[in-house]
């Protein structure tokens, strides 16, 4: 179970003092395309529209990088993640990293 961990893209958090910045939290996960989904993403693009299955595929990987950033933040005693960031990057064919990092810190 989480505690409620703040996150945010800015550098401060409105209302809040930061009194300590503790390290970098991270959480990442990597996820592999399915081929049925690779074929329906064929006759996808060749009429255009959105690749749902993509997007549902992308969505679930940010909320577990997400969660496991959170994780990591409780881990070494944080109160908030400020400065979130995303990355992905190709780990080997039809397979991706999703990164999810940012600054954490105790606030007052």
């Amino acid at each position: 179970m989480h505690k409620d961990i703040l996150i945010t893209t800015t550098d401060f958090i409105p209302g809040r003092e930061i009194i300590e910045v503790i390290d970098i939290a991270r959480g990442n996960t990597v996820r592999a395309r399915h081929v049925g989904n690779d074929i329906a993403a064929v006759f996808k693009n060749i009429v255009g529209g959105e690749i749902n299955q993509y997007t549902k595929l992308l969505s679930e990987s940010r909320e577990q990088a997400i969660s496991r950033m959170i994780a990591d933040a409780e881990r070494i005693g944080a109160d908030a993640v400020i400065n979130v960031r995303f990355n992905t990057s190709m780990v080997m064919q039809n397979t991706a990293e999703i990164l999810a990092y940012g600054t954490a810190v105790k606030l007052k």
